[in-house]
């Protein structure tokens, strides 16, 4: 059963009192790119599917007063509405060759300052389909008793896909079901949202040794075509294995070529071996061939693990691993530990005493340690013991414990690390034991307490470690909130106890801790002190610039305040004009005394001679800033108004056009009145330029000024300047481009009426975010195969030739799909209209054609359907009815007025009564533009 309908809108023009045009910004999100399917999978939320590596493009259009300016902005997930602070200003959004990674929620953020700002989001689903993966597992079990066993193949098939993919099996070019026969099973494995569908053939049977496909598809969405992979089962399938040409440790001195072997010794169908190295990539100059990895001259940085791995898709890959360890000796340190039993700090006759040595080695437990006494080996007795792995200790660590130290034990100790028979050289480490060998201290200097410099300069931190040996001295950051020191690292060691920083920045104020480190000396608790680093920086004001419009004859106070600076202080403060050094303006007694964080000047009456650029220069004895101020009384510039309803108007005879130019004056009571406009018009591309005064009367905020350019020629473009002037002069330019658009046929306020004759249908366009469109036709262009007893055989004017929109409900129409048609927008901001439209309904159980004509009144009103029983209802009767939101007070929404067609059941009915409730809520305010919409819900 069909609806038709033929739609005649009259607007009529009633004038009342202006609101202003100044309206909060309004956004639509609509695609220009490749996209596949806009769809709106719920009431809130549009779906913009795209195919992998495709263009994306989204436009976001925006109406409002002042022109909206436009942010795009992304986050990963449909449930969070934050903003991320990467964002793209422009209307227009195009990503090329789009990522799975960039699908997501996009939201075009538009606003001018008026109202709150416009948000509108659409989700982009990228689609996508990989190539599948498909490995083989085998299980092999006894049965009854081990008389016989029974193999079982697994295969697996893996893809990544968007949407989730569809899985197809095959035995040669034979498709597989599930249960087919007891010897076949497909199953989704747990845990794998349908991305993976495993293939099981139970008790293999010789029928089973064939070739098996893996169809993937995602049903062609977007154009993406299915995939597959082959595999062939044989009676010799089976999974890979390996060994090594050398041990699982290999151990070499630096300088050796490295050659390592990986054998295979199994698999069906032949795998593929792949070498690799861990932690990083393989080092430079290793080459990789097959099974052989060849390292020439191999360092000390080449130590780690290799891998060798061999995949052939059946059963776990094989892996084979070589831990490669080339020899190394470095930091050498060493301890000195006094009596811990005793809870000593000091070296003491008559007590123990500890050496221990530490290198760090490669491989470490094969590190020899000795260890001489003044130049000859140390001989152990009861009295000296040479201990390794001391549990107190590093590991692999070497101790000499000297027991109830003796007068003859002092002297010059020496710890030598090496590894027997390698060409490694030997590292070693002295220590000095006598009476003069004592724990450290450390202070600060006199007077480095407090360090103090200019950001930028260089910086040195000093710490005085006295003792003998003199350890390292360790430095870090003792303010929580910044504990990497200016090198980035939490701890930084000096030698000589000097902490130095090439430039220092503001962030770099604190305070450091210097403390003696635990090793190169005394085994004790560390001694640590703390220095201060102030860093004096220029000082930051605001405003850095600001622009003051005042009326003349008026008061101008400009204040130049301080942020932040160090010292935070305004130690003197400049003020000049134009260039000109001026009195310096009076300071109040408690502002003197307690330090000023502003300087201010005030101009009693601004005049022509006092306007210009004013600059106040603050300084804090580091250095100064600047704010500027430029003061005069010139107006603010006009602002174009962008949404002019078909401003264009053509005049075929002469091949000239016209174009309707609004604008307001922004803040135009900051300054003096605005007497007139001056127009410049320029041709594109021309050096000659057209100049008109337009005067005006007083100009309110929000008040629409117009004015028609006439004479323009088709189909050139221009640039219009527009300047207002007031009794200072003139104000601020603006300017904009105009383009030639061919005029809509859209109804004049002497015609009133549109008959959908011409092909344009009055302006009107077909939505593109909806699923089918409105035709138009008349009785000789229409569809002759439509379904019949449908449609009208004429429009209202009962002649063959009228135009009506038509649609049709029948298949493959389905609940819930929409055909729009939208309308120009038309000015309103000093005129509202009322519309009257002519509707036809007509079907095979609602009688005779009948055309009906509704004409609203000038009230906020809201016709709608009555309600229907349950029992009025039945699949083949069907009535239409129109409804129209009509308002003279629209809401805050969107300018806009809806009138749509909304089929409804019914038990028998020529037309449908309508009802009209209450007025709408009193807050509504006056629309800039009326826009209707034409709008079918099946």
């Amino acid at each position: 059963m069909e609806v038709t309908c033929l739609l005649l809108l009259a607007l009529i023009p009633f004038h009342c009192r202006g609101q202003g045009v100044y309206a909060p910004a309004q956004a639509q999100i609509v695609h220009a790119g490749q996209a596949c399917v806009v769809k709106e999978d719920n009431i809130s939320e549009r779906v913009y599917t795209i195919r992998e590596s495709d263009t994306l493009v989204l436009q976001c259009l925006v109406t409002g007063h002042p022109r909206p300016q436009v942010r795009w902005t992304k986050t990963a997930g449909s449930a969070s509405d934050k903003f991320q602070e990467t964002s793209v200003f422009n209307e227009t959004l195009r990503i090329e060759r789009i990522a799975r990674t960039q699908g997501g929620r996009y939201y075009c953020k538009a606003e001018n300052g008026v109202g709150v700002p416009a948000i509108k989001s659409i989700r982009v689903d990228v689609q996508y389909l990989d190539e599948p993966v498909l490995t083989v597992h085998q299980t092999v079990s006894d049965v009854r008793g081990n008389f016989y066993q029974e193999k079982t193949v697994f295969l697996r098939c893996t893809v990544s896909s968007n949407p989730p993919a569809r899985f197809i099996w095959k035995r040669g070019s034979d498709t597989l079901s599930h249960s087919q026969d007891n010897g076949v099973d497909i199953y989704e494995p747990l845990y794998t949202q349908g991305e993976t569908k495993v293939l099981k053939l139970k008790n293999l049977r010789p029928q089973d040794y064939a070739s098996y496909t893996c169809q993937v598809s995602v049903r062609n969405v977007c154009g993406i075509p299915d995939k597959s992979i082959t595999f062939q089962l044989t009676n010799t399938t089976a999974p890979p294995t390996l060994k090594l040409s050398v041990n699982e440790t290999l151990v070499v001195n630096p300088g050796e070529n490295v050659t390592v072997q990986c054998l295979l010794t199994g698999g069906d169908p032949l795998p593929q071996l792949h070498w690799s190295h861990g932690p990083g990539p393989l080092p430079l100059g290793a080459l990789a061939q097959g099974g052989t990895l060849s390292i020439p001259s191999v360092q000390a940085r080449d130590s780690g693990y290799y891998n060798c791995t061999a995949t052939n898709n059946v059963g776990n890959p094989a892996k084979k691993t070589v831990n490669l360890l080339v020899r190394s000796l470095k930091n050498a340190t060493f301890q000195i530990t006094p009596d811990m039993i005793k809870e000593s700090e000091n070296i003491q006759l008559g007590q123990d005493l500890k050496l221990s040595c530490h290198v760090d080695a490669v491989p470490q437990e094969k590190v020899n340690y000795q260890w001489f006494k003044n130049g000859k080996p140390a001989r152990t007795s009861k009295r000296l013991l040479v201990t390794r792995n001391d549990p107190e200790l590093p590991a692999v660590t070497s101790s000499l414990e000297l027991i109830d130290l003796h007068f003859s034990d002092y002297g010059t100790y020496l710890c030598v690390a090496s590894f027997p028979g390698s060409p490694v050289p030997d590292l070693s480490v002295e220590v000095n034991i006598s009476s003069e060998t004592v724990p450290p201290t450390i202070s600060v200097p006199k007077g480095r307490a407090v360090v103090t410099v200019r950001e930028g300069s260089p910086a040195e931190l000093q710490c005085e470690v006295r003792g003998k040996p003199r350890p390292p001295v360790l430095w870090s950051r003792v303010d929580k909130e910044a504990a990497l020191l200016p090198s980035g690292l939490a701890l930084e060691e000096t030698p000589d106890g000097k902490l130095r920083v090439e430039r220092v920045s503001r962030e770099m104020s604190g305070t450091y801790r210097c403390q003696t480190a635990r090793y190169n000396g005394f085994n004790v608790r560390a001694r640590e002190a703390q220095v201060q680093l102030t860093v004096h920086f220029p000082p930051e004001v605001e405003p850095s610039s600001q622009d003051v419009r005042q009326a003349l004859g008026r008061p101008v106070l400009l204040r130049c305040s301080l942020l932040r600076g160090s010292p935070q202080r305004i130690a003197s403060a400049v003020w000049r004009f134009k260039g000109q050094l001026l009195p310096p303006p009076p300071v109040l007694p408690a502002a003197a005394a307690e330090g000023p964080d502003h300087a201010e000047l005030r101009l009693d009456a601004l005049t022509r001679d006092s306007s210009g650029n004013y600059e106040c220069s603050v300084s804090n004895d580091v250095g100064s800033a600047t704010c500027l101020f430029q003061v005069s009384a010139k107006a603010y510039s006009p602002e174009f108004y962008f949404d002019t309803p078909n401003p264009t108007r053509s005049h075929k005879l002469s091949k000239n056009y016209s174009y309707v130019l609004q604008w307001t004056q922004r803040e135009p009571d900051a300054v003096d009145p605005v007497l007139n406009y001056r127009l410049s018009i320029r041709q594109l591309n021309q050096h000659n330029a057209m100049v008109k005064a337009i005067p005006v009367r007083r100009v309110e905020k929000g008040q629409l000024l117009e004015y028609t350019l006439t004479d323009l020629r088709v189909p050139h473009s221009y640039e219009i300047h527009l300047t207002p002037y007031t009794t200072f002069g003139a104000g601020d330019m603006a300017s904009r481009v105009i383009h030639y658009t061919e005029p809509i046929n859209s109804p004049s306020l002497s015609d009133n009426t549109c008959h959908f004759e011409d092909e344009k249908i009055c302006g009107y366009t077909q939505d593109l975010t909806d699923n089918f469109d409105w035709t138009r036709q008349n009785a000789l262009t229409q569809n002759p195969k439509r379904s019949p007893n449908t449609g009208p055989p004429t429009d209202i004017s009962g002649t063959p030739e009228g135009y009506y929109m038509f649609i049709e409900t029948s298949r493959p129409r389905e609940l819930g799909d929409r055909a729009r048609l939208v309308s120009p927008l038309y000015n309103a901001s000093a005129k509202f209209y009322c519309v009257s439209f002519f509707y036809h309904m007509y079907g095979k159980h609602i009688g005779t054609e009948s055309y009906k004509r509704e004409r609203s009144k000038c009230l906020s009103l809201l016709l709608v359907p009555p309600p229907l029983q349950k029992a009025e209802r039945s699949a083949s009767l069907l009535a239409a009815v129109f409804y129209t939101l009509f308002l003279c007070s629209p809401f805050p929404s969107g300018p806009s007025i809806i009138l749509a067609i909304l089929p409804y059941l019914s038990a028998e009915a020529s037309s449908l009564p309508l009802r009209a409730p209450s007025p709408l809520h009193s807050d509504f305010k006056m629309p800039t533009v009326l826009r209707l919409t034409l709008e079918k819900f099946p």
